[in-house]
């Protein structure tokens, strides 16, 4: 077996931050090795981190999750799986992040359902899992700095 997946939970919620790192740490073979709780931060950690695989939220302030995904596609390509309320089937927020480069999207239970967050523990388990094998290429583009808005 090669070395446990590394991953960085990005997410404005200190809240959910804890639960995804929680339910990430309970596999043996993943680590959670940082949190970040925007896009400004997220890009910070995964030049110090070097993550295999990012769990990514959308909606986030000073920059949000879609153009946080297009500067890292953009700089160091890294499988990225979206997990948001705003990442349903079809949605834009989703063809959007796959266009951009997003291995995969997790819907996360929104409003006060975010609480069973749990209940989607075994998809965040294996889509994390899927994604750390997944080749991923470099936006061919340079993102612009502000925010994508649909």
């Amino acid at each position: 077996m090669k070395g446990l997946i590394k991953v960085l939970v990005v997410d404005d919620s200190a809240f959910m931050r804890k639960v995804i790192s929680k339910i990430l740490n309970s596999d043996p073979e993943i680590e959670v090795v940082g949190t970040a709780r925007d896009g400004v931060d997220a890009l910070e950690k995964v030049a110090k981190l070097s993550p295999d695989v990012i769990t990514l939220d959308v909606e986030m302030p000073k920059m949000d999750g879609l153009t946080t995904l297009a500067h890292i596609m953009h700089e160091k390509p890294i499988p990225v799986v979206m997990l948001s309320a705003l990442t349903g089937e079809g949605t834009k927020a989703t063809v959007r992040a796959m266009s951009l480069g997003a291995v995969d999207f997790i819907q996360k239970p929104s409003g006060t359902i975010s609480l069973d967050i749990e209940k989607i523990r075994d998809e965040i388990i294996k889509k994390v899992k899927a994604a750390s094998k997944a080749r991923v290429k470099k936006l061919k583009f340079k993102p612009i700095k502000k925010t994508y808005f649909f």
